[in-house]
């Protein structure tokens, strides 16, 4: 058993490696007519900073933090694009995409953090940062912030103007008992390739998983695919196929964003069948092996497949908006009140 004091000063000097890892202009991938890297020069040259600093001390108090901040943005991007829609309320309209099955389990801590640094780039910049590009910089800080590549985000998304409906939301996200069928066609209609969906599917390496998320593979009868200890672990965490217990996604570094969960896949031990069938099907198993051989190789995949997934559908120019809250449209009536009580709860705090 690695010591805390170990463990914290390793997460360290992972995170501080992390940050020589740079995808070359070369291999960046081009970038769509509105996105920039250096969108917020002028307006808002503090931006990537106040956020950095801001998930400092969130990550450092709570690993599982950063899990659920890229998970809201692959939950967001996967659904009617990168637009923030998934941090809408529900409105007259109908229900908000949180309510759809597969976003139930989303964090809701994550919500609040993103909100939370919305607020600390209005204070120092105005309205002027969309909260996709929040959600977007949240998320490329929580692998950075966990020991993985750093690397530069394309910015100038607007906000979207709706939600998806929960059925658009159920098709367009990759559920955790889909085969490798499924996930290299729900890619492969938004762009993404093999290695891409492979190297995106790396994302699991933090993070856990509630048990009704892949006791499928447990009972009645135990997936064949599935080593007998690590199945018969797993039973230990999750006793009936109904447990609402919780585990870890990478058995090996549960908290440091590293290639481990490749490992995981070639020794029988991915969590959901969505995991481990990308090293059974042949057409993914090759890549599932370089990966783990080469953490190097995970990181620059990683950072294409990223940026190239943060692009999709994505609103700029005179599209959507800004939002002043995330969670609501600006043209919302009920935005304007809920301004002024912000404003007035935090008045109220500085002074008390």
């Amino acid at each position: 058993m690695v010591s805390t004091g170990l463990a914290s000063f390793l997460l360290v000097l992972v995170v501080s490696s992390s940050l020589i890892f740079f995808v070359t202009d070369a291999q960046r991938p081009a970038i769509v007519n509105g996105l920039s890297w250096s969108f917020y020069q002028s307006s808002c040259p503090q931006l990537e900073s106040i956020i950095r600093k801001g998930l400092e001390k969130q990550i450092k108090d709570d690993a599982g933090q950063a899990a659920g901040l890229l998970r809201l943005h692959f939950h967001d991007c996967f659904v009617q694009g990168c637009d923030s829609s998934v941090l809408l309320d529900g409105s007259a309209g109908g229900p908000s995409e949180q309510t759809a099955n597969p976003n139930l389990t989303l964090r809701k801590k994550s919500f609040k953090i993103i909100d939370d640094l919305r607020k600390r780039i209005q204070a120092e910049c105005g309205q002027v940062v969309s909260c996709s590009d929040i959600t977007a910089i949240a998320a490329r800080d929580s692998v950075v912030l966990t020991g993985g590549p750093n690397y530069d985000v394309p910015l100038g998304r607007k906000d979207g103007l709706s939600f998806a409906t929960e059925q658009a939301t159920i098709d367009n996200l990759v559920a955790p008992f889909a085969n490798t069928t499924t996930v290299l066609n729900r890619l492969a209609a938004k762009g993404p390739d093999a290695t891409d969906a492979v190297a995106l599917s790396g994302a699991h390496t933090i993070g856990i998983s509630h048990c009704t998320s892949f006791t499928d593979r447990l009972y009645p009868n135990q997936d064949s695919t599935m080593d007998n200890t690590f199945a018969n672990n797993l039973k230990g965490s999750c006793p009936t196929a109904d447990s609402n217990n919780t585990v870890n996604m990478d058995i090996r570094s549960p908290n440091v964003f590293d290639n481990k969960y490749y490992v995981d896949l070639m020794n029988r031990q991915g969590l959901f069948t969505s995991d481990q069938d990308l090293f059974t099907d042949k057409r993914t198993r090759d890549i599932v092996t370089s990966f783990a051989k080469d953490q190097k190789l995970f990181f620059d995949k990683f950072v294409i497949g990223m940026i190239k997934m943060g692009q999709l559908n994505v609103l700029t120019g005179g599209q959507g908006e800004i939002r002043n809250r995330c969670d609501r449209r600006n043209k919302d009536k009920k935005v304007v009140i809920a301004t002024v009580v912000e404003e007035l709860e935090e008045t109220f705090s500085a002074l008390f």
